[in-house]
């Protein structure tokens, strides 16, 4: 018998995104929202079944509803055979591993988690994007998990929207704090002082997060406690624009589908374990155990947006969470929504401040133990080599291929990074939990 390849239907812009669930016929909902009435057209679909996340499709029928579910459930059963078979061996088996909360032998596992449930601290950073972070906190609020608290940090803010949008929609709800020196890193910092939670999770204003994403994320907190940090699934909330769509191409911010652990006691086989840090997740949608990272001094100042690092926060906290000897763990099941930049030059900023705080990241991990420098340069030929290998698999898919201004805009931003990093150190001695 030959195999045929399953080619994915293609990326397209001007799609809407929606979330179904197979275990749910002609169920449409819109990114962490209500029902979409009258669903027709092309569709980005995130597929799940009983809540799980299984991946992405597209499909499109102008006749309505009916039509639109055949296409979405046909696309589904091609392109994601592989992830339905598994998952349907793991409901049979009863077993926890590959499921989430939401998935029926899950169920009781689920329940135990709830009883365990850690109190949560929500943290927010925002800047001059009010009505996005207005978007954001009604999603949070919306949480089906027993016990946690949102804080929003304003960071250099422009004028007092966001602080009156708190203070005026969401009262005693969401604690508003404010950071007047411009720094993703020191905003973290910030709403740590303050946070009570035993679990801290992190996302973004412009986001959407999923109604079960608190207790997915505590669902690997509870399962082990040599997890210290724990990331999750990023999904396009939209892609309505050439600039949404060529982001989503070239990877997006998505690190699978598959539930995974790293440690040092059991490396992976990728050379460059553990400094290839943005394999693990991103800041996004992402938690730590409180009394992890306030041991590891919080985020690095240097790092971030709104510095000259232009990130690498994330990925740094990843990397010293490894080496202090915690696991780190990704669930896909705790999901989150994200609104891709909407312009050219948006994203091409934004690919070139990935490179940057990649770089950044790599010389702060130097910079905080130099004993560090002599096993990444001894792991670097290999590490290029198996990153050549794996680039040279995905532009053999079409739907994969990069943009060559994209790339070298990363690479640029690569070679920046560490002076980025220094400046960042520089303009001001760095401040830590």
């Amino acid at each position: 018998m030959t195999s045929v390849a399953v080619r994915p239907t293609p990326i397209r812009a001007g799609v809407r995104v929606v979330d179904v669930d197979l275990a749910r016929p002609g169920e449409f909902r819109l990114p962490a929202g209500p029902l979409l009435p009258e669903p027709r057209g092309r569709v980005r679909a995130l597929v799940r079944l009983h809540g799980h996340p299984l991946g992405m499709v597209s499909a499109a029928d102008a006749s309505g509803a009916a039509g639109l579910w055949r296409a979405v459930t046909h696309a589904a059963h091609v392109e994601l055979a592989d992830q339905l078979a598994r998952h349907r061996v793991a409901d049979r088996a009863g077993t926890f591993d590959g499921c989430s909360a939401g998935w029926p032998p899950c169920q009781a596992v689920r329940r135990r988690t709830l009883q365990q449930a850690p109190p949560i601290s929500v943290i927010v950073a925002t800047r001059d994007r009010p009505e996005q972070l207005r978007c954001c906190l009604h999603s949070l609020l919306s949480q089906d998990y027993p016990e946690f608290e949102i804080i929003v940090v304003d960071n250099a803010p422009a004028d007092g929207a966001a602080e009156a949008l708190v203070r005026g929609e969401f009262p005693e709800k969401v604690l508003y704090v404010r950071e007047p020196v411009a720094g993703l890193a020191r905003s973290h910092n910030r709403a740590l002082v303050h946070a009570r939670g035993a679990v801290v999770a992190f996302t973004d204003d412009d986001t959407l997060v999923d109604s079960g994403w608190l207790a997915a994320l505590a669902e690997m907190f509870v399962r082990d406690s040599h997890v210290g940090c724990v990331t999750g699934l990023i999904v396009p909330a939209e892609l309505e624009t050439p600039a949404q769509t060529v982001l989503e191409r070239q990877g997006g911010f998505a690190k699978g589908y598959t539930p995974r652990t790293w440690s040092l006691s059991d490396p992976p086989a990728d050379p460059l374990f553990p400094f290839t840090a943005g394999r693990f997740g991103s800041g996004a949608n992402m938690a730590f155990r409180a009394d992890v990272l306030r041991s590891l001094g919080g985020f690095d100042a240097a790092t971030g947006a709104g510095t000259p690092a232009r990130g690498g926060d994330d990925l740094l906290a990843f990397f010293e969470v490894l080496t202090a000897g915690h696991t780190l763990a990704y669930q896909p099941g705790a999901i989150v929504w994200h609104r891709h930049r909407r312009t050219r030059d948006a994203v091409a900023a934004q690919v070139f401040g990935y490179g940057a705080g990649l770089a950044a990241y790599l010389t702060g991990a130097m910079a905080s133990d130099p004993r560090r420098l002599p096993t990444l340069l001894r792991r670097l030929p290999g590490g290029i080599h198996y990153a050549m290998t794996r680039t040279r698999g995905r532009r053999a898919d079409p739907e994969a291929d990069w943009s060559w201004r994209l790339a070298l805009l990363e690479v640029r931003g690569m070679a920046y990074g560490p002076c980025g990093y220094l400046r960042g150190r520089l303009t001001g001695e760095p401040e830590r939990f």
